[in-house]
Order: C-alpha cells, then structure tokens, then sequence
C-alpha cells in the first residue's frame, strides 16, 4: 500500500471478499507502522480459484515474501494459497454469522500435511497478529525490522507496568480511606 521508492510490496494480503476489508485494514496499518509495504487484493478460493492459484504462483517472482489470507465461512482461502506456493502463508480466520468464526477458525487450521498455514486469531487481534507476524518473518533478514519488533515488545512491557501501577496506586488509595 506504502510503495516507497517503487519498492515492490514484501507482504501480499488477499481477503475471500471485499466485505473483510474492514478487518484487514488493521493488517495493513500495523505492516505500515513498521514501514512494510503491503499489496491488497479481493479473491476467492471458490468464486476465483484460477486467480488465486495464479496470483499464488506468480507471488514469489513479484517480491512477496508473506502471504496474510483472510477468509470466513468455509475458509479455505489460504489454503489454496498454500498449495499453490512456497512462501509463507498466515491465515486470518473472519468472524462469520454462522458460527461467530469458529468455522473459520477450524476451517483455516486444520490443514492436511504439507500444506502448513500459520493461523491466527479470530477478528482484530488476529488481524493485528498476523501482520506482526509477517513483520516477524521479514525481521529474520532485515536488522531494521528486528529492532523495531524489539521496540515493540518494549511498548507492550511499558504499557502492562504502567497498568499495573495505576491499579496499585488504586487500591492503595482505597485502603488509605478505609
């Protein structure tokens, strides 16, 4: 989404339809948080299974390096993804009417042998995990990445202390009147 200096995208994030976009957009903010460039595209395991197979196998050769998949229902947008590349594949699991996602999430995870797709979580956090993922993957070759992931994990460890802090001081206070 952020091509910078005509950069080709390293993450491909594809979504079984358009109605997921509002979820992916948390993907794709936190791959641009971290300066990681991001191509989005609509298509479906059953609708379009030639474009998918297609945009699989031609992946690699257009400088992806990881490829998010987010479906709901049925689910298997990664999968034909997966069986059609050797790049890493993480799948988003899409809240769905039927089942409130556990269809997608059981759909994406169980994967038969050889078709390895990294899953995440159902909804935002899966969203948000499987981009800090990518970032993860990408991180194993790019020192800058590495250190901002590390950074990162700093914010995370400042936010909980900080929560602490003000529960404590919290119940201090109440303890103090009582």
């Amino acid at each position: 989404m952020n091509k910078k200096m005509g950069r080709k995208p390293e993450v491909a994030v594809v979504m079984g339809s358009d109605s997921d976009w509002p979820l992916l957009e948390e993907t794709v903010a936190t791959l641009t948080h971290f300066g990681v460039d991001s191509e989005v595209r609509v298509m479906s395991a059953h609708r379009t299974p030639d474009l998918a197979a297609a945009f699989a196998r031609k992946a690699s050769g257009q400088g992806v390096k990881v490829i998010i998949a987010a479906a709901g229902g049925a689910a298997h947008l990664a999968g034909v993804i997966c069986a059609h590349t050797s790049l890493p594949v993480i799948g988003i699991p899409v809240t769905s009417g039927f089942m409130n996602g556990l269809d997608s999430l059981l759909s994406t995870v169980q994967m038969p042998a050889g078709v390895p797709v990294a899953t995440v979580a159902v909804g935002k956090a899966g969203a948000v995990n499987a981009a800090l993922l990518a970032v993860q993957i990408l991180a194993l070759s790019q020192p800058d990445l590495a250190r901002q992931l590390v950074i990162h994990k700093q914010s995370l460890i400042d936010k909980v202390n900080a929560g602490n802090d003000r529960i404590r001081n919290e119940i201090a206070k109440k303890s103090k009147k009582a």
